[in-house]
């Protein structure tokens, strides 16, 4: 059923946002601070200990660690530097190409073109909107060949150092084909997992099936610190390396000012770090309430003929952002349009990466399913719901 050409289905899912939501206007997601989140924040205040040193940023790190199933965790100021972080030292160099899909949110490109290296684009699968095994191994056998034990771009000789695929809006993509992939052709995987905290593919955390991965605490995110990023890695070796290169390179001194080589202020302060704490402790039951919202949406769904996005068998999805898949571009203008005129905020998945001007000269594989999903996907408001802040607060 086409939603432009029955406004009164429209209507319908409207009322069902205020049901869930409240009233207009009903944000797409936004933070929710009931936990201790202002006590911590007035202990750190209280320490002195207000910017890139202190106790709640080990915490922090210790508490993703274990939520995630991963050996170490290292915190940066956004998610955007954790990933920049994350290809430093997993060896990208100047000069080299990595995978990596068009459909995502820039910064994915943006952290590898800090490096002064350049994103080849993938096409994704159509059931989760992230990278395509299927197609990866079909680029990868027509376009490289294998030189000195790398693989190389058989058209601009380049080295393909890495593969960063995108969980894309928290469900998994097939990550574990992916890195089987990966080891055949001998190219470093990092899982860009910023959306995805508290997805899984079977019982593993996504983030953990890569050299690295990066997480995000947006303020828009599942959960917030304001603004952070999180390195995840079983490598205990990348991790001191991390920590190394994101605290200015600083050799531990009692009072001297020595570093060894050029490093990056990438620390998160220690107030975001106490906001990140107390949201870890809200984590679980939030993504409980998230998935009810999923269950609600995808039961009105069902019964009109819309097309809800789900995760794959075998994956769990935090449904950080919940989607809908439309039948064509018409009808997803006119939806955004309707919507957000009455107070509703919904929006479009991103413009491809492949046609923003920075990287419209990058090389894809034609990216036939990422435009496919371009013209028909559309973001419905995913918030913790106000009425269920006592579920968090008990």
């Amino acid at each position: 059923m086409k939603i432009n050409n029955n406004s009164c289905l429209a209507d319908s899912l409207i009322e069902l946002v205020h049901t869930i939501f409240g009233p207009s206007p009903v944000p797409l997601h936004r933070p929710v601070f009931v936990g201790n989140e202002r006590s911590y924040l007035t202990q750190t205040i209280d320490s002195n200990f207000v910017s890139s040193v202190g106790a709640r940023v080990t915490e922090f790190e210790e508490r993703t660690a274990q939520f995630t199933g991963c050996a170490r965790a290292i915190a940066t100021m956004n998610g955007t530097a954790a990933l920049h972080m994350a290809l430093l030292v997993a060896g990208v160099r100047p000069g080299d190409e990595v995978l990596s899909q068009a459909l995502t949110f820039v910064a994915t490109c943006n952290s590898i073109s800090y490096i002064a290296a350049s994103p080849v684009f993938i096409d994704v699968d159509e059931d989760t909107m992230g990278m395509s095994p299927a197609a990866l191994r079909h680029w990868l056998e027509t376009n490289t060949r294998r030189a000195g034990g790398q693989t190389l771009n058989a058209t601009t000789g380049a080295r393909i150092a890495a593969c960063v695929p995108m969980h894309t809006f928290g469900l998994p993509c097939r990550i574990a084909e992916i890195a089987d992939i990966c080891d055949e052709f001998g190219i470093t995987l990092v899982e860009d997992a910023a959306e995805s905290l508290g997805s899984y593919v079977g019982t593993r955390h996504t983030g953990s099936f890569g050299k690295l991965a990066t997480l995000s605490y947006n303020g828009n995110k599942i959960i917030t610190t304001g603004g952070g990023g999180m390195i995840v890695t079983n490598d205990h070796a990348l991790a001191d390396r991390a920590k190394h290169l994101t605290t200015t390179a600083k050799v531990p001194h009692a009072w001297d000012f020595v570093h060894d080589e050029v490093g990056y202020n990438y620390r998160l302060p220690n107030l975001n770090a106490a906001l990140g704490c107390a949201q870890m402790e809200k984590l679980p039951a939030m993504l409980e309430i998230k998935a009810d919202i999923a269950a609600r949406y995808r039961a009105f769904c069902q019964a009109h003929g819309i097309h809800f996005v789900d995760p794959i068998d075998g994956t769990t999805a935090n449904y950080w952002l919940n989607a809908l898949r439309l039948n064509d571009r018409a009808e997803r203008d006119a939806f955004l349009e309707y919507t957000n005129s009455k107070g509703v905020m919904t929006r479009p998945i991103w413009r491809l990466m492949s046609e923003l001007d920075a990287f419209s000269q990058c090389q894809t594989d034609g990216l036939e399913t990422s435009r496919w999903l371009v013209d028909r996907i559309v973001n419905i408001p995913s918030s913790v719901p106000e009425n269920e802040f006592h579920r968090l607060s008990a």
